[in-house]
């Protein structure tokens, strides 16, 4: 009997029974098929968010340029093209990875093929794999001296930088330059690359004497000493000649404006050495000091027409800020110490040329 009176059978009972596994079959099918499209979904996804790329440190020799400015996406590009990485995407995963990816100089870099995204950033970031070349030009020399140096110190023939110099409206000389680049070529170290040609290179120069007086505030600091941008230069050029130890610096140019605001000739053996184009002595002779030359400042008063060498950050702060004082001349007295002597009067002046006389007898050969 049920519950409800009713007979019941045990045909009934049986198939109530039939019905439930038939239930439970399916539930166990429906839960394995439930797992077997988790367990592929999760590979495909998987799969959808892995993007291809080499593995190891890679083979042979490919050169990269990055250029000035370029996003790291920019150069996922490039060396997905040259085959370095397998994808682009790849590598700009592997840069927002490492903060030092901001820091991608550009230039010219030796790398290699098949590489993994991150080996081939890491070798971006070694300085060893840039290829370049240094040079130095030190502060205070000519112009013809410095492209010696810049001859000999990059495989740029001379020609190029003469042919440079011929198109000065190419080098981004400031328009108080008149069109030549004696002066304006900043003393520093500059990197040379594979694509580094003359005019490139003068360009760098210059730009880097531009960025360096507008942060002198030369032309504005050049009006208030009643001078010109380009009367300044040349004061600190003669500065750069003159003075030897750097608390002297600021007391030769407030020589140079007091012997020019009185009228007086500068009378520097720097301007006649640079009239002469020699180099290499302390004093002049009788005819050198004779020569007409509007660079010398032992015939003409006032200063030359133009610097006589390129001055350094130091001599430009020197011809800006000139040391307060009355002195009206100076003489290096010991030209292998450097040691510098001021005076107001021509008496106390006359003593110490005697000094450097005694220097010069002992060596004949330098001056």
């Amino acid at each position: 009997m049920s519950e409800l009176g009713f007979r019941t059978s045990g045909r009934v009972r049986h198939r109530r029974g039939r019905g439930c596994f038939a239930v439970l079959a399916a539930v166990v099918v429906i839960g394995a098929a439930a797992a077997f499209v988790a367990v592929k979904g999760q590979s495909l996804l998987a799969g959808a968010f892995t993007v291809p790329d080499y593995s190891g440190s890679g083979a042979g020799e490919v050169v990269v340029q990055i250029n000035q400015g370029e996003t790291s996406r920019e150069i996922a590009a490039t060396l997905e093209q040259k085959n370095v990485v397998k994808s682009s995407e790849a590598f700009t995963q592997a840069a927002r990875r490492d903060s030092r990816a901001l820091s991608i100089q550009p230039g010219f870099y030796r790398l290699r093929s098949q590489m993994g995204a991150k080996e081939a950033l890491g070798l971006i970031l070694d300085p060893n794999s840039r290829i370049l070349d240094r040079v130095t030009v030190p502060e205070g020399r000519r112009l013809s001296r410095a492209l010696e140096i810049l001859t000999d110190k990059t495989k740029i023939p001379e020609s190029e930088f003469t042919a440079a110099l011929k198109a000065p409206q190419d080098l981004g000389l400031p328009p108080y330059a008149k069109g030549k680049a004696e002066g304006f070529l900043f003393p520093e170290t500059y990197d040379i690359d594979p694509g580094t040609s003359a005019t490139s290179l003068l360009q760098e120069m210059t730009t880097r004497y531009t960025d360096v007086t507008e942060s002198l505030g030369l032309v504005q600091g050049a009006k208030e000493l009643g001078r010109t941008p380009l009367e300044v230069l040349t004061v600190a050029s003669l500065v750069e000649a003159e003075a030897r130890r750097p608390e002297d610096f600021g007391k030769v140019a407030r020589v140079i404006y007091n012997r020019i605001e009185e009228g007086q000739r500068l009378q520097f053996d720097s301007t006649v050495h640079y009239a002469a184009n020699v180099s290499g002595r302390v004093s002049t002779t009788a005819k050198e000091r004779s020569n007409p030359s509007p660079y010398n400042t032992y015939v003409h008063k006032g200063l030359p027409p133009g610097p006589i060498n390129s001055p350094g950050k130091r001599a430009l702060e020197a011809a800006l800020n000139p040391t307060p004082g009355d002195w009206m001349y100076f003489v290096t007295v010991n030209p292998d110490t450097g040691a510098t002597k001021f005076a107001r009067t021509y008496a106390e002046h006359e003593r110490f040329v005697a000094e450097f006389q005694r220097w010069c007898r002992a060596n004949a050969d330098r001056c």
